[in-house]
This record gives structure tokens, C-alpha cells and sequence, in this order.
């Protein structure tokens, strides 16, 4: 049986490893990253990863870093005959994924070579792309670049959020890898390379995307609405309040006011101008709120957010 290494940390690794566990394959170690401090109190709480392992039995192994020899050659004297990484947060040095006797596969959340970087799933949302997918591919000394196994596409549906694509995708990886993986490991995929001319980097986010620009269009508002959820979330200030924006939709009518101006405020939610077209906003969360319903949220706060008030 092929001695295998599993590294990975968020829920989106777990589901790999639950579908490599459901298959029956066992990994004879588990990286994963330290405990974070999570929750109000702060307190350390073990990634999703490391749950998922401890409760089948498996090794766990939580290193820094691998700068330290110490942690390189325990990784070595695994003797693995390959690795696979999904979402494990480190950048692997040579020492590390040439290791095993097959090398490091990733399995990544986009078609390679487009969104290579740290936040796919939400680069392909945000610019509007209509299919994704995943891509099993070799690790190498560059960020995403590596040689090809396989990939698989999948539909962006128009009602897709950063959360339900990364679901549905997480699935995709999962059963893409318990079928590949036989392949691999007995050396009947010749892996392609990357074109990195079609190279697209997808940047790590930041809360300084999240306020709404309603001198945009109103589509690409319902994208950063979409591709922001649930964090950073996009957000729209008024009157000194900072408000984020759970749930909206694109409206091709115009409201015939300037961009920002409230053209209706009713069951349907909150329709505010755009520079083409306007967004209706549909679900919102106040500051120390929970998120509500925006035509019921309005509704108490009339006065705030009456036809005609310019957001801001």
C-alpha cells in the first residue's frame, strides 16, 4: 500500500480528507497549521484538518514553518511516496515537496493557469467568469505553475456566492482526487504543462474592497456583493454607519436618479441607483446586528432610508 502524506488546514482541506478517508485511503501523517485563536473569548481552537484527523486516529503534525531541519527531515523520514496538499496555507520549500518518492500534488480551486494566488474561488466571482473548476497539479518552486494531472470545470451558477462556490468545489476536488489518485500513483497520467502566458494571479483579499461604488454598474456590484461573502462582505456607509451587504441583485431599470440616490425602499429590499442600472440590496447586517432582512430592516428605519436619500 502507498505510503501518503496529507497536508492541508481550513474546512475545504477537510473535505478532501474525508473523502480519502471514505475511500480507504490513510495517510500515515497529517500537517496541518498550529492552533489559531478564534471566537470571542480568543481561545486556541484546532483547524478543521486536525479535528478530522485526531478523530480517525491519525498523526497529527503542526510545524511553524519548515525552516528547521528538525521538521524537514521528519517530513523525509515519513518515506512517503507522495504528498497531497489542499489549502494548508504554507509555501513548501524544495527541501519539503521533492521529498516524497512521487513529489507534492495540490489540488487547487480554479482551471489553472487562471487564478493562480490565495483567493480564487472569489477572483473568478468578482470578475464575472461563468465556469471555474479544479485542477490537480504537481507542486513546484513557483506559486500554482506546476504540471497538470487533471481538470475539471464547473458552471458558475448567477446566484453563486464566494461560500456556495467554494462548497461546490471543495465536492469537485474531493471526488476528482479519489479518482485520480490511483492513476497517479502508478504513473499513468503524464502531467501537461501549464501556458503561462494565460497566467492570471488571484490576489489575497482585503476589507479595503469591500465599500460599494455606486458610479459602477449595478452587475458589478452584484458581483462584489457575491464574491465578497461572507468576508470581507461589501459594504455601503451612511450617515456615519458602516453596513454590510449580505444578498443583492442587479436591476437593468434605472431609478432616473444619480448614483447612491434610494429609488424605492419596500418589500423587495432596497433598490439604490447605479451608474447602469440599480442594485437592489436584499439582505444587510447593522453594526452589532444580526444579518436581516433589508425590506424588513428599512421598515424600522424609515427615516433613514426614504426614496430619494442619497447614500452616504
Amino acid at each position: 500500500m502507498s505510503r501518503i502524506i496529507f497536508a492541508g488546514t481550513p474546512d475545504f482541506a477537510a473535505v478532501h480528507l474525508q473523502a480519502l478517508l471514505e475511500a480507504g485511503i490513510k495517510p500515515v501523517a497529517v500537517y496541518t497549521q498550529p492552533d489559531r485563536p478564534a471566537g470571542r473569548g480568543h481561545k486556541l481552537q484546532p483547524s478543521a484538518v486536525k479535528k478530522l484527523a485526531l478523530e480517525h486516529g491519525l498523526e497529527v503534525r503542526t510545524p511553524l514553518n519548515f525552516k528547521e531541519e528538525t521538521d524537514r527531515q521528519a517530513f523525509r523520514d515519513l518515506n512517503a511516496d507522495l504528498a497531497i496538499v489542499v489549502a494548508y496555507g504554507l509555501l513548501l520549500p524544495e527541501a519539503v515537496f521533492a521529498a516524497p518518492r512521487l513529489g507534492c500534488i495540490n489540488v487547487h480551486a480554479s482551471l489553472l493557469p487562471r487564478w493562480r494566488g490565495a483567493a480564487p474561488i472569489q477572483r473568478a466571482i468578482l470578475s464575472g467568469d461563468k465556469e471555474t473548476g479544479v485542477t490537480i497539479m504537481q507542486i513546484g518552486a513557483g506559486l500554482d505553475t506546476g504540471d497538470m494531472y487533471c481538470k475539471k470545470s464547473l458552471e458558475i451558477a448567477a446566484d453563486d456566492t464566494a461560500e456556495s462556490l467554494f462548497d461546490k468545489l471543495a465536492a469537485l476536488g474531493a471526488k476528482t482526487l479519489v479518482q485520480v489518485l490511483p492513476d497517479i500513483l502508478e504513473g499513468k497520467i503524464v502531467p501537461q504543462k501549464q501556458d503561462d502566458s494565460e497566467a492570471v494571479y488571484a490576489k489575497k483579499l482585503d476589507k479595503s474592497e469591500s465599500p460599494l461604488d455606486f458610479t459602477k454598474s449595478a452587475q458589478a456590484l452584484s458581483l462584489q456583493v457575491r464574491g465578497l461573502y461572507p468576508w470581507p462582505a461589501a459594504t455601503f456607509a451612511h450617515q456615519g454607519v458602516t453596513y454590510k451587504v449580505f444578498g443583492a441583485q442587479a436591476l437593468a431599470e434605472s431609478t432616473g436618479s444619480e448614483p447612491g440616490v434610494i429609488g424605492r425602499a419596500d418589500k423587495r429590499g432596497l433598490m439604490v441607483s447605479c451608474a447602469e442600472g440599480a442594485l437592489l440590496i436584499t439582505s444587510l447586517q447593522a453594526p452589532g446586528k444580526k444579518a436581516c432582512d433589508a425590506a424588513a430592516f428599512v421598515r424600522s428605519h424609515q427615516e433613514l432610508f426614504a426614496p430619494g436619500v442619497k447614500l452616504g
